[in-house]
């Protein structure tokens, strides 16, 4: 897709400026363009992308089955013209039958108050937020076993991780009848390792809490290369403590070993995803020194875009 060149300039300004752990801004998505000026007619340009789900894809467990994505280009225009941008994608989807099961996703930089302004003005909210973690590893915490998940301990694993979804689908995105069906192969793929990034907290021998993670290397012009900066990140994927043993201090325990580990693989760093609007995460990650670094503002069913 091709954008003026003084409009990318002024975008990557803006992200550069915004916040200086981002990685340098990609080149304009494909898809199909939006087009319209401020009052001094300054040009800004978004473009849109159509993503569509089937029921045993497992995005499904995050992601709306028919999903349209929006990426503004609006430079120093500020709210205006992230709002300029927004007005144009609420008439193009007016245009089409979204259907209930959809959604209106803008994928931004978490710092950046003056967009936020345009976001909340048309209806998105903060559903999800990439999180990022720079300082070094915390000593152990005393009282817990912690060890590697095996093969052995599936069952127990899936069960933990399905409990991820039933909170989650009360605060953020629907819960899926699908889950476990969902979650089932890459959890077993992952146990199967020599060396699992898969870990569990026990007391007298039952388990309290689950983490599964992993190592990613980031580079430019891949996927997670354009949302963290290039190294070796450890990811971490899904941390639940049991129902009923939530703010026992397990998960604190088991997070301080996990980073530990996931240091001694290499990562210097971490990630993950998580919800603004989970009244647990959202405390419990920036206590274990998150903080959001992109935010992806969504807005259900697609038609609901003012």
């Amino acid at each position: 897709m091709d954008i003026a060149e003084p409009l990318l300039a002024a975008h990557r300004a803006r992200f550069a400026a915004v916040d200086a752990l981002l990685p340098p801004a990609p080149p304009p998505a494909d898809g199909e363009r939006l087009d319209a000026a401020t009052a001094d007619g300054t040009q800004v340009t978004g473009v849109l992308q159509r993503h569509r789900l089937a029921p045993g894809d497992v995005p499904m467990l995050w992601s709306a089955a028919d999903t349209w994505q929006f990426f503004p280009y609006f430079g120093d225009t500020g709210t205006e013209g992230a709002d300029l941008l927004l007005r144009a994608l609420k008439g193009r989807l007016e245009t089409e039958e979204t259907g209930d099961d959809s959604a209106c996703v803008v994928v931004w930089p978490s710092r950046d108050a003056e967009a936020i302004r345009a976001f909340l003005d048309h209806g998105l909210v903060p559903l999800s937020a990439i999180g990022v973690r720079t300082a070094p590893p915390a000593g152990a915490e005393p009282g817990v076993t912690i060890r590697r998940a095996g093969p052995g301990d599936f069952a127990a694993a899936l069960e933990l991780a399905v409990a991820t979804f039933d909170y989650t689908g009360l605060v953020a995105a629907p819960r899926r009848d699908n889950t476990a069906e969902l979650l089932a192969p890459s959890l077993r793929d992952a146990l199967a390792e020599d060396e699992p990034a898969v870990w569990l907290a026990e007391e007298d021998g039952e388990i309290r809490a689950l983490a599964h993670c992993a190592w990613v290397d980031t580079l430019p012009d891949t996927e997670a290369g354009e949302l963290l900066p290039t190294g070796r990140w450890g990811y971490v994927n899904n941390v639940v403590t049991a129902p009923g043993e939530r703010g026992g201090g397990f998960g604190r325990a088991l997070m301080a070993h996990v980073h530990r580990e996931l240091h001694r693989g290499g990562a210097t760093r971490t990630y993950l995803y998580y919800n603004p609007t989970n009244p647990l995460s959202s405390v419990f990650w920036h206590r274990q020194g998150y903080r959001p670094l992109w935010t992806a503002w969504e807005v259900r069913p697609a038609a609901a875009l003012r």
